[in-house]
């Protein structure tokens, strides 16, 4: 793991962003931004598997007026997505937008952007410069060609360049994005973007795909780029429901020892000693720790033969045999149970655990 990147430090809201702040997780709302009621239950389903930033689609003046509603009813900064109308930025921020998400060069010329970099100035906001390969201005395909993962030069380019346009208003509340569809490509654009800004960088793989493809790809470009101190905020971006973004990020920041965020699960592949459904198990043992914050070594096992041997080294484990099954702590058994009480009996103790836990910190913060 290399040594972070040294960035300059903003913040979106309450949440800081560069330096040496912990790597910030976003997502983006799948809902109509206009319908407040249901963009905020969705955002509460993220506040709750630990997401930091939250961004949604502005697509009109009656989605940016739906901001103030939305951003009082939540606890997490919230970012304006904006394309092309610098009047949608504008009315963002005068709602209570924490930030927004521009590229400068489609707004309709300098003197549309000064608006929107007077208004950020004026209520503090942050801007966030998000370039991708199907958004780089002309000229600079002309010159430079079609980013590819041996020649990058157009995407980062057209990047610095926008960055050019808010500074030259004054303005350094910026951090910056150079996503694409190739994996290759996304790495090698942020690596030479990182030798050329100390601007906070945003990471991403766009339209990365949906659960499987989308995880894999986002997992690999982004694992990367962080073992080697690049990115201080990221997403991945999956056709699914927001929540399963959170869920994988903190999954690739916990591999990675960068950041953890409640239980880790350990489960095994299963094999011909299985004799309980062990993925209906793992399923629901796995939805459960989501609503988790103690950082836990959970291991849901497919017999009993192998599973307290080889997952002693979780804090709470559960093993299937044929209609019976075993809870053990630190590779001791603990409890047998009946097949069809195994489930609700290993949820109870990792609540009972999670309690204690919680109960041992409020002491800790008392003393």
């Amino acid at each position: 793991m290399s040594k972070r990147r040294a960035t300059r430090v903003i913040h979106v809201g309450k949440v800081a962003i560069g330096g040496d702040s912990p790597i910030a997780v976003q997502s983006m709302t799948n809902t109509d931004t206009r319908d407040i009621e249901r963009t905020v239950v969705q955002i509460k389903g993220l506040e709750a598997a630990g997401c930091d930033i939250v961004r949604v689609a502005v697509i009109d003046l009656e989605a940016a007026a739906a901001i103030a509603a939305i951003r009082a009813a939540i606890a997490i900064p919230l970012i304006a997505d904006i394309h092309f109308d610098h009047r949608l930025a504008v009315a963002a921020m005068e709602n209570g937008a924490d930030g927004i998400r521009i590229n400068p060069g489609n707004l309709g010329g300098a003197e549309k952007t000064a608006r929107v970099v007077d208004a950020a100035k004026r209520h503090g906001v942050p801007i966030r410069v998000g370039v991708n390969s199907g958004s780089i201005e002309k000229d600079l395909l002309a010159l430079h060609g079609y980013p590819s993962a041996d020649n990058t030069e157009a995407l980062v380019a057209s990047a610095l360049r926008n960055v050019q346009l808010l500074e030259r208003h004054g303005f350094d509340a910026i951090k910056i994005s150079v996503k694409a569809a190739d994996v290759l490509t996304t790495i090698s654009a942020y690596r030479r973007l990182s030798q050329r800004t100390d601007y906070p960088l945003h990471l991403g793989v766009t339209e990365a795909g949906g659960l499987i493809a989308g995880t894999v790809k986002s997992s690999v470009a982004l694992g990367i780029l962080l073992s080697e101190g690049i990115g201080d905020t990221l997403r991945i971006s999956l056709t699914r429901e927001p929540v399963e973004e959170v869920r994988v990020a903190f999954e690739l920041l916990r591999a990675l020892k960068i950041r953890e965020r409640g239980p880790e699960l350990i489960s095994c592949p299963t094999c011909g000693r299985t004799r309980i459904n062990l993925f209906a198990l793992a399923e629901e043992v796995e939805r459960f720790l989501q609503t988790m914050e103690s950082p836990l070594k959970v291991a849901v096992m497919g017999c009993v033969v192998n599973g307290p041997g080889e997952a002693k080294h979780a804090d709470i484990g559960v093993a299937g045999g044929n209609g019976v099954g075993i809870i053990f702590k630190r590779g001791e058994i603990w409890k047998k149970v009946n097949e069809d009480e195994l489930l609700p009996v290993f949820l109870a103790e990792l609540q009972n655990m999670e309690e204690e836990r919680r109960g041992q910190g409020k002491s800790a913060t008392k003393e």
